[in-house]
Parts: C-alpha cells; structure tokens; sequence
C-alpha cells in the first residue's frame, strides 16, 4: 500500500524473545508492504521468497515513484503461519537487499500488536495485492 502517511505505537508485545520497543514512528511517502508468511512458505530456500518478496516491492515501488519501503509482519492474512525464524529472516533478508538497491527500508516492531494510523490516497496502484 502506498501510503502518504504512516504512524505506528507499539501497543501489546505478543512474542517473549524479541527486543522491548517502547518507542512509535512516523513515516511520510513510503509502501507500506503488509506481509504475511505463511507455512508452505517454508518449503522454499528463503533466499527464493526473498527474491520474489523484493522484486514484487521494488515493482511496486516503481508504480508509485517511492524509494522507501516498511516491512509489516501482518500475521492475520491467513490461519496459515510461517515459524517465527523463518519469518523475521525473511524480513531481514529482504530488508538488506532493497538497502543495496538504495532504498530507504524500516521494519515495524516484530512481536508486537501496534496502534495503526494510515493516511493513504484513493487510486488503484496506491493499494496492491498479491501472493508470492
């Protein structure tokens, strides 16, 4: 989703071994990639989901003439879930490669319900969906 404004407040922690985030964000003219990775993912070498994770948000990036990408592990797209491991590796895999192709990356708190706030245009390529 492309979205001309994105602010997040860590609300509940929900995973026991992640980083305590006490601290929201706020960013402006970014795709805002809402990820769910689910379970028949894990058959895959990571590194191949990563590649098709990245070309879908760098196409989608292209679009919408934006450089800057939020990975969001939105776990609620699907009962079927990826192992935890899997997942954050994925997102930090992805994360690295859009950075060596100069984009502007941040991943929202992992393990964590946030309070959402989107501000995001009404046009057909601001909201895209697709499964990888």
């Amino acid at each position: 989703m492309y979205v001309d404004e994105f602010k997040y407040e860590p609300s509940q922690k929900n995973l026991k071994n992640v980083e305590i985030v006490n601290e929201g964000a706020t960013f402006k003219d970014a795709i805002l990639a809402f990820i769910q990775v689910e379970e028949s993912d894990e058959e895959f070498d990571v590194k191949s989901r990563e590649k098709k994770l990245v070309n879908h948000l760098k196409w989608t990036s292209r679009k919408n003439n934006c450089k800057k990408v939020i990975l969001h592990s939105f776990a609620h797209l699907s009962e079927s879930k990826a192992s935890i491991d899997f997942t954050k590796e994925l997102f930090d895999l992805a994360e690295k490669r859009l950075q060596n192709a100069d984009y502007e990356t941040a991943q929202t708190p992992f393990g964590y319900f946030l309070n959402l706030d989107i501000k995001a245009p009404g046009y057909s390529l601001a909201r895209i969906w697709a499964t990888l």
